[in-house]
C-alpha cells in the first residue's frame, strides 16, 4: 500500500541544506497500522507530510497503492490525495460555523458529490465514532475528544487508501486518548484502511501492529 525508497529530504536557511531525512526506505502493507515514533525533531512530521503529498522530497519515491506520487504534477497529486488520502491532525480542523454533519461531508464538497450522497455517507461513520445524536451541533458544543472523533469521520469520508494521522492524541487526557486509539483500532479492523500513526508516546506506539523509528533523521528501528 504504501512504499518509500531512499527518501531523503533538507530544509535551508542562510548558512545552506539542513538534513531532516536521511535514506529512508519503508513498506507498510495494505490494513496495516502503523506508528512512527520519534522524539521532537526526529523528523516524523516532515516524513508524513513527504508521504501525504503535501512536500516534495529532495530525493526518492513514494508509492502509494503503486503510484509514485512524487513524480505527479501539483494538479495530479492534489486530485489523487482527495481520492487517496485522508488525514487527522492534532487540533482537529474543523470549521466553527459548519455542523458536525457538514464538517464530515466537506472533502466530499470539493469532489462534487451530491448533497444526498454526502449526507448518506456521513451517518454512518458519524455513527461508527459513537456520534451519531450529535450530527447537527456546532464544533463550539463538543468536548476535544468527541472533536477529534469527527475528525477521524472525516477523514474516512472518501473512503481512502491511507490515512496519516498527525499526533491525534496530542492535545487529549489519557482517557480519551485511550477511547480515540480503541476507535482507530475498531474502525482499522471493520475498514481494513491503512493508517499511518505519527506520535511521540511510546504507549500509543505499543498499541499498533508495526513501530517505525526514527532518530536525527533516519530510521533506526522496525518492530
Amino acid at each position: 500500500m504504501l512504499q518509500v525508497e531512499q527518501l531523503s529530504h533538507s530544509f535551508r536557511n542562510a548558512q545552506g541544506p539542513v538534513p531532516v531525512l536521511q535514506d529512508i526506505n519503508l513498506t507498510i502493507g495494505k490494513g496495516q497500522m502503523v506508528a512512527l515514533l520519534g522524539s521532537s525533531g526526529s523528523g516524523k512530521s516532515t516524513l508524513l507530510n513527504l508521504m501525504a503529498g503535501l512536500m516534495k522530497p529532495d530525493q526518492g519515491r513514494i508509492l502509494i497503492a503503486g503510484q509514485d506520487i512524487v513524480r505527479f504534477s501539483e494538479n495530479r497529486l492534489a486530485e489523487f490525495r482527495r481520492s487517496h488520502i485522508g488525514f487527522i491532525f492534532q487540533s482537529y480542523e474543523l470549521l466553527s460555523n459548519l455542523t458536525i454533519r457538514e464538517n464530515v461531508e466537506l472533502p466530499l464538497v470539493f469532489m462534487g458529490v451530491s448533497p444526498s450522497k454526502r449526507k448518506s455517507k456521513a451517518l454512518p461513520l458519524l455513527e461508527q465514532v459513537g456520534l451519531g445524536d450529535k450530527v447537527n451541533l456546532f464544533p463550539s458544543q463538543l468536548s476535544g475528544g468527541q472533536q477529534q472523533r469527527v475528525s477521524i469521520a472525516r477523514s474516512l469520508i472518501t473512503e481512502p487508501s491511507v490515512i496519516f494521522a498527525d499526533e491525534p492524541t496530542g492535545n487529549l487526557d489519557t482517557e480519551t486518548e485511550e477511547e480515540i486509539i480503541a476507535i482507530l483500532q475498531q474502525l482499522n479492523r471493520d475498514l481494513k484502511t491503512t493508517f499511518v500513526i505519527v506520535t511521540h508516546e511510546a504507549e500509543v506506539a505499543e498499541q499498533m501492529q508495526a513501530v517505525l523509528t526514527l532518530q536525527h533523521g533516519m530510521l533506526v528501528g522496525r518492530s
